[in-house]
């Protein structure tokens, strides 16, 4: 089974985590470049993941019920609310994500191919 690691670890993989093992994150968006320099391929729909924790721990199984390529211009407000952290707007949301991926030293523009992954939470372990 491969794994998913939400953000970056620490306290913003544990507050991620948190919010799908309580039902309020059923979506989350990634780079496809990141894909492609791991040379992994995309996930799909009925896909099984293992949901790790910081330490890499196994806390939750999750399965893949959509996955789209998009723009980080086209993300619709339904994917960035499906996120569950709390964005009150699609601008809000963009404002964020924006922030953290230049923080972690990849900037992004509205032409950036982003991967839209939808889920649910199987089991937690």
């Amino acid at each position: 089974m491969r794994a998913l690691e939400l953000g970056t670890a620490g306290e913003l993989r544990e507050r991620l985590n948190a919010l799908v093992l309580a039902g309020q994150k059923t979506a989350t968006t990634g780079l496809l470049a990141e894909y492609v320099e791991e040379t992994e391929g995309l996930e799909f729909a009925g896909e099984r993941l293992a949901l790790l924790d910081s330490d890499g721990d196994c806390v939750a199984t999750i399965e893949i019920t959509g996955v789209e390529l998009t723009t980080f211009g086209d993300v619709t407000w339904e994917h960035a609310k499906a996120e569950g952290e709390g964005d009150r707007s699609l601008e809000e949301w963009r404002t964020g994500h924006s922030r953290f991926w230049d923080s972690v030293g990849t900037p992004i523009d509205e032409d950036t191919r982003l991967v839209c992954l939808a889920f649910r939470l199987v089991t937690p372990s």
